[in-house]
């Protein structure tokens, strides 16, 4: 029987930038940035695909293999939670991450620039 809490759950589900990071790790599942390239440009998570939340919602398909989990994250979670509804609508196995970059790096996970270099988060 679903708990009363998951009866009212609206939308996909939130991860916290620890559980981000452990899902992604190993490739499991794609950790997927949906800022703008600037903010990309300035730091992103090592490993994560770029994909802005303007593109996702004109229909940009995630760069994700069918039945792969797709975490998105933005700078603060606002954007990420957007594209985890737009994901979750079209059948995509997805959760978004609560405070997204901000959190990620208040973590102490890497945030790296464009060029490879320590990035921050914009």
């Amino acid at each position: 029987m679903p708990s009363l809490k998951s009866l009212f759950r609206r939308g996909p589900g939130r991860i916290g930038a620890a559980e981000a990071r452990r899902r992604t790790a190993d490739g499991a599942a794609v950790l997927l940035d949906v800022r703008e390239p600037s903010e990309w440009n300035a730091g992103h998570a090592p490993g994560a695909a770029h994909l802005p939340l303007s593109a996702l919602v004109e229909g940009a398909p995630p760069p994700a293999p069918a039945g792969r989990t797709v975490v998105v994250v933005c700078r603060s979670g606002h954007r990420s939670r957007q594209a985890a509804r737009i994901l979750s609508g079209r059948g995509v196995p997805v959760v978004d991450v609560m405070g997204g970059m901000t959190a990620w790096a208040a973590a102490g996970f890497p945030v790296r620039d464009r060029r490879g270099n320590a990035g921050t988060v914009a």
